[in-house]
């Protein structure tokens, strides 16, 4: 708590300062409409000086939130962004600069640079949100957003330069140069420089095994001489795979499904979903990667005190709780563990063997239901889908004291968001992790 509270004041305090430094030193220019869209102005520039922070994974700013929340937190921070500039003309053109600022094109060259810069970000915040509803592939979406971002920084840093009298504050124009620097630096060192340094210690694939129809685990190894980094279980990476022959090298991410306690190799457990996860299974042995990690707050290791724990997974959702569960079993760790798992078919049930055997073997106390909405004549086990319903019919009403950790499909996550609530858990017994880094 002390951590993110620490972080958040940075934050606010490093946004304020250009506003504070022109109040304490500046002089007013106009009447309050006017003072206020200056001030507004002031803060949307250095909110997104600090978009490039938030999303260059930092493990010192992410850790007390998990880059889930961080990302998203970066998605509001740009439309708050985006109202303030938008609000910025117009205060001013209110306040006395006249309305010929919003319409008009003959104005000074800076000023429509900062007019580029407010479209810019117009097109990026609502390409973002409708990234979805748009098809349009996420590697196009970033690089979209990568020519983008730096662009409209550069421009409202020019236009805010060049702009009124606040930059005649040493002050000020010194703030303004070392923000812009800072945020062309961050974006320099996140997209190409760490990139660079990653591949030039890539780990090498040792294994690939198919564990369900189109479902892969991907092994890997790290340099010679290099240890596993510390992880909790739960927690995921990004991987960059360099296969060569004609695949395609895009960075991805995906949860960790092995323990931390295997300290030689790790690996995911990846899904075709999608025209690049189509290809994991043409990954082969002696194929390298490059590896950004761990990262999340998706953990049971977080919560030592919680001993009576409820995994609600679906499908591909199983893979942060089964690397929890190998963890508790190499750990020798007995608290209680109910997995109501679901799947379409009995097929498609991962990780289905290893899963009897961690229950066998008493560490942890588990007892692992798997749920089917389409099975086979043959199946005697649970159907339906893992809702409200599947859970009360488990838990009963015993449900104080119990931490529920939902991983699946949004339609399942959702539902049992709402119906876990009815069911008297609170809000802090519930724990989930976004997986998706944008809103489709």
């Amino acid at each position: 708590m002390a951590a993110g509270l620490l972080r958040i004041t940075l934050y606010v305090a490093i946004i304020a300062l250009g506003p504070v430094l022109a109040y304490l030193l500046g002089h007013a220019e106009g009447g309050a409409l006017y003072e206020i869209g200056r001030i507004f102005g002031l803060l949307g520039f250095m909110i997104l000086v600090l978009q490039f922070f938030l999303a260059a994974r930092f493990k010192w700013i992410e850790r007390p939130f998990g880059f889930d929340i961080l990302i998203r937190f970066h998605q509001h921070a740009a439309a708050l962004a985006l109202a303030l500039l938008l609000l910025h003309p117009i205060l001013l053109a209110a306040g006395g600069a006249g309305w010929k600022l919003l319409f008009s094109l003959e104005l000074p060259w800076y000023v429509l640079a900062g007019k580029a810069a407010l479209l810019l970000l117009v097109v990026t915040v609502l390409v973002s949100k409708l990234q979805g509803k748009l098809k349009l592939a996420f590697e196009r979406w970033r690089l979209l957003h990568d020519l983008l971002a730096p662009l409209l920084i550069i421009l409202a840093f020019i236009h805010g330069l060049l702009t009124g009298n606040d930059m005649q504050l040493l002050s000020l124009r010194s703030l303004w140069i070392a923000s812009l620097a800072g945020a062309l630096g961050v974006f320099a060192w996140h997209r190409f420089i760490r990139q660079q340094l990653l591949s030039r210690r890539p780990y090498r694939v040792t294994e690939v095994r198919p564990e369900a129809e189109r479902v892969w685990t991907v092994t890997l190894e790290p340099p010679e001489g290099e240890p596993i980094p510390d992880f909790n279980p739960g927690q995921f990476h990004f991987l960059t795979f360099h296969r060569n022959r004609g695949l395609p090298e895009e960075e991805h991410h995906w949860t960790i499904s092995s323990s931390p306690s295997e300290s030689r190799t790790i690996s995911s457990t990846i899904k075709a979903v999608g025209d690049f996860t189509e290809t994991i299974g043409q990954t082969r042995p002696g194929d390298t990667a490059t590896v950004h990690g761990p990262f999340g707050r998706f953990s049971y290791a977080l919560h030592p005190d919680e001993k009576d724990l409820v995994f609600l997974a679906g499908g591909i959702g199983i893979t942060p709780l089964m690397s929890m569960l190998r963890h508790m079993r190499d750990q020798e760790d007995d608290r209680s563990v109910l997995l109501l798992y679901a799947n379409r078919r009995e097929e498609d049930i991962i990780f289905r063997g290893e899963l009897a055997e961690i229950e066998a073997g008493g560490y942890p106390q588990l007892r692992v239901v798997h749920v089917l909405s389409r099975p086979d004549q043959g199946w005697n086990g649970q159907t339906g889908h893992v809702d409200g319903d599947l859970v009360l019919s488990y838990c009963g009403e015993k449900t104080a004291g119990k931490t529920f950790y939902l991983c699946g499909p949004p339609g399942m996550v959702q539902g049992l968001l709402k119906a876990l609530p009815a069911m008297g858990v609170p809000d802090e017994r519930i724990r989930l992790e976004i997986f998706s880094f944008l809103n489709n």
